[in-house]
């Protein structure tokens, strides 16, 4: 089978880093100055881009498609980068648990204080998901 249809899962499960979260925020930098510019040229113009909409199968709460191969262990429950394109301009990360379940958190600081990665917010995001 092609594997641009069948990721591998070596391909597919990825640790949410700080690494990654600044690649959000440069893309979602880099779509900010696109749509100043596009803004400029066509002011009067009604041009409609083709917009990306969230895959349904990998909806929030839903069962991980066996596409994506079995998680490895040491991953269940970690942050891990999002699979689904639309939200790679997005600051959010996924976690799964054990029963391959999807979780959506957002990379904002939690209560203004606790960042994606702070030690007391992994803790509550495990505690979350655990099934």
């Amino acid at each position: 089978m092609d594997p641009l249809f069948w990721p591998s899962e070596t391909n597919s499960f990825r640790r949410f880093t700080p690494e990654s979260l600044a690649a959000i925020e440069e893309r979602i930098a880099n779509k900010k100055k696109e749509q100043v510019k596009v803004d400029g040229k066509n002011k009067d113009q009604g041009v409609e881009k083709d917009k990306l909409t969230p895959q349904l199968d990998l909806k929030n709460y839903k069962k991980l498609p066996s596409l994506y191969g079995d998680i490895p262990a040491d991953l269940i429950g970690e942050p891990l980068e999002d699979f689904d394109p639309y939200y790679s301009d997005h600051k959010t990360f996924m976690v799964v648990n054990k029963r391959r379940t999807i979780f959506r958190f957002t990379a904002a600081p939690a209560l203004f204080i606790f960042g994606p990665f702070n030690p007391v917010r992994k803790t509550a995001i495990k505690i979350l998901v655990h099934s």
